[in-house]
């Protein structure tokens, strides 16, 4: 299958993305790992990827577009894929599209994850990082510490990171409203979109997915 995964920050898109793509045995293509993977190659679209990285910026559509014509062709896409962070806006879509026609196959589903804004900065605002570099998460109110403010692994402090902060979060929300919202009616109008209501335990959105790609 060809799918498209789709959904605000904090809709738990790249956690369903492995756990989808495994079941159905495809690749699981992220926008993030692909400009990781191309900029330690030094790729030439991986340099000019990394300039706008560095500064923080959106990577250009003409850049990403580019990197995900060149995973596509990659052998363990032949037989499908799944996509998640790309498209990002309507633009990304119709090229999508156009490159998709060229290599004569077509995306079979793409499937909408929904969360309520509130919900989506409870869960991102609610995190707490080790500044050990641990790699260890909390949330302060569906994992909180036994101390507040301290790691229960290793002790070290628990902090929030500026990308988390409630103000950030919702600035989040707004850009993807107004860029990437749109490709929801996109698909919607070509009879690919399906919507799955993302709360609740993370296997029972799982078996939502599955649901809607007609694979449960």
């Amino acid at each position: 299958m060809r799918i498209v995964l789709v959904g605000p920050p904090g809709a738990g898109k790249g956690t369903q993305a492995k756990v989808v793509a495994e079941r159905l045995g495809i690749p699981a293509i992220s926008t993030g790992d692909i400009f990781r993977a191309n900029v330690a190659a030094g790729t030439e679209l991986g340099v000019e990827a990394k300039k706008y990285m560095d500064q923080g910026l959106l990577v250009p559509d003409e850049v990403t577009i580019g990197l995900i014509r060149d995973r596509l062709t990659e052998a363990d896409a032949s037989a499908g894929f799944l996509l998640d962070g790309f498209p990002r806006n309507v633009a990304q879509a119709e090229a999508l599209e156009t490159m998709l026609t060229g290599i004569e196959v077509k995306l079979d589903r793409v499937v909408e994850l929904k969360v309520d804004n509130d919900e989506v900065v409870r869960r991102i605002a609610g995190r707490r990082l080790c500044r050990n570099d641990s790699g260890h998460i909390f949330h302060v109110d569906s994992k909180p510490p036994a101390v507040a403010g301290v790691c229960d692994v290793c002790g070290g402090e628990l902090y929030q990171r500026d990308d988390d902060r409630e103000s950030t979060v919702r600035e989040r929300l707004r850009v993807y409203q107004d860029e990437t919202a749109p490709i929801v009616g996109f698909y919607a109008e070509r009879g690919l979109l399906a919507s799955v209501e993302a709360t609740g335990a993370l296997d029972a959105v799982t078996a939502r997915i599955l649901t809607a790609l007609e694979v449960n």
